[in-house]
C-alpha cells in the first residue's frame, strides 16, 4: 500500500491561496494515476494568521512542519521598512534550512531573449546580512551585521558540489565580493576553495558579484551551478528568473538536514489577488521538487510532462507569459494534458 505523505500546506496571502489550490488540484489528479497519496495540513501565516491567532507564525504551524518534515508554501507578503519580520527568513532560520536551491530552465514554447538556459543556484540561506542582526546606533544611523561562518559556507559549498557530481554538471562558480569584504567574503571563498579541492572532476571558478550580474545578461550560458551567499543569491536568483520569463515560472526549495520547505519565489501580488489571473507555474514547479524529495518521481514526471505540453502548445497560458487564460483554466489544461 502506498505511503500517505503528510504535507504542511501554507497557502499564504494575495494570490497565494489561488496558486496553491491550483497546484494541489494538479498533484491530486496525478496521484490518482500513480497511486500516490497526500494528506494536506493547512495553516495560515503572516497578517492573516495574526488576525486570527495573534501570531504571525502560529505555534501549530511550527509543530506541523516539525512533525511532517516537509511543507509547501505559497507567497506571503512581507512589509517593507517596518512591520513583522519576513516569514520566509523566520522559517528558514527556525528549521536551519541552510540550502536554498533554485533551478532555472526555459520552458518549451515560451520565447525569451535567452533560449537554452539550464542553471542551478545554491544560496546559503541562514546567515549573511539576512541573519537580521540590526540595531539603531542613533536616530540617524542604522547598523546591520554581516555574519559569515565556516560551518555555513562549507555546508552550502558541499551541497552545490554534491549536486553537481550526482547530476552530471561540470562547473561550479562561487560568487563573492571578497575584493572589498576581505574577511567575511574572504572566509566564504576560502571554504568554497577547500570544498572544490575534494571534487577535482568539477571545474571550479570564481566571479565577483557585480561582474556576475553583467555576465548573466551578456552570456548566461557560461554558468552551470552558481554557489553564493544569502544576499547575493537572493538578487541573482531573481535576475536569472528574468532570463527565462520571470518569477512566475521559477521554483524554490529550502533544504535542511531534517526538513524542507518548497515555495514559489515570487511575491503575493495583491493587485491581482482573487481575480483568477495568477500563474501557478512557480509553485507547481516547486511542488515537483517536493515530489522528487518525497521519492514520488512517477507523479512528478507525469506533471512535468503535462506542464511542458501545455507550454509547448501555448493555447492556455496566463497573461504574464502572453496568454489570456486564468489560473483555474491553466490548471485544468495541465490536468487534461496528463
Amino acid at each position: 500500500m502506498a505511503t500517505t505523505h503528510k504535507v504542511t500546506l501554507i497557502p499564504g496571502d494575495g494570490i497565494g491561496p489561488e496558486v496553491t489550490a491550483a497546484t494541489v488540484s494538479i498533484i491530486e489528479a496525478a496521484a490518482k494515476t500513480t497511486g500516490a497519496s497526500f494528506e494536506w495540513h493547512r495553516y495560515d501565516a503572516g497578517a492573516d494568521a495574526f488576525a486570527k491567532t495573534g501570531e504571525y507564525i502560529p505555534k501549530e504551524l511550527y509543530a506541523s512542519i516539525e512533525e511532517n518534515k516537509v511543507a509547501l508554501k505559497g507567497p506571503v507578503t512581507t512589509p517593507i521598512g517596518g512591520g513583522f519580520s519576513s516569514i520566509n527568513v523566520t522559517l528558514r532560520k527556525k528549521f536551519d534550512l541552510y540550502s536554498n536551491f533554485r533551478p532555472v530552465k526555459n520552458l518549451p514554447g515560451l520565447e525569451t531573449k535567452f533560449p537554452g538556459i539550464d542553471m542551478v543556484i545554491f544560496r546559503e540561506n541562514t546567515e549573511d546580512l539576512y541573519a537580521g542582526l540590526e540595531v539603531m546606533i542613533n536616530p540617524d544611523i542604522a547598523q546591520s551585521l554581516k555574519i559569515i561562518t565556516r560551518k555555513g559556507s562549507t555546508r552550502i559549498a558541499r551541497s552545490a558540489f554534491e549536486f553537481a557530481k550526482k547530476s552530471g554538471r561540470k562547473k561550479v562558480h562561487a560568487i563573492h565580493k571578497a575584493n572589498i569584504m576581505k574577511l567575511s567574503d574572504g572566509l566564504f571563498l576560502k571554504c568554497c576553495k577547500e570544498v572544490a579541492a575534494e571534487y577535482p572532476e568539477i571545474t571550479y571558478a570564481e566571479h565577483i558579484v557585480d561582474n556576475t550580474c553583467m555576465q548573466l545578461v551578456m552570456n548566461p550560458w557560461q554558468y552551470d551551478v552558481i554557489l553564493t551567499e544569502n544576499l547575493y543569491g537572493d538578487i541573482l536568483s531573481d535576475l536569472c528568473s528574468g532570463l527565462i520569463g520571470g518569477l512566475g515560472l521559477v521554483p524554490g526549495a529550502n533544504l535542511g538536514v531534517n526538513c524542507a520547505i518548497f515555495e514559489a519565489v515570487h511575491g503575493s501580488a495583491p493587485d491581482i489577488a482573487g481575480q483568477d489571473k495568477a500563474n501557478p507555474t512557480a509553485l507547481l514547479q516547486s511542488a515537483l521538487l517536493m515530489l522528487r524529495h518525497l521519492d514520488e518521481d512517477a507523479t512528478a514526471d507525469i506533471i512535468q510532462k503535462a506542464l511542458e505540453a501545455v507550454y509547448a502548445e501555448g493555447k492556455t497560458l496566463t497573461r504574464d507569459v502572453g496568454g489570456t487564460s486564468g489560473t483555474k483554466a491553466f490548471a485544468d489544461a495541465v490536468i487534461a494534458a496528463m
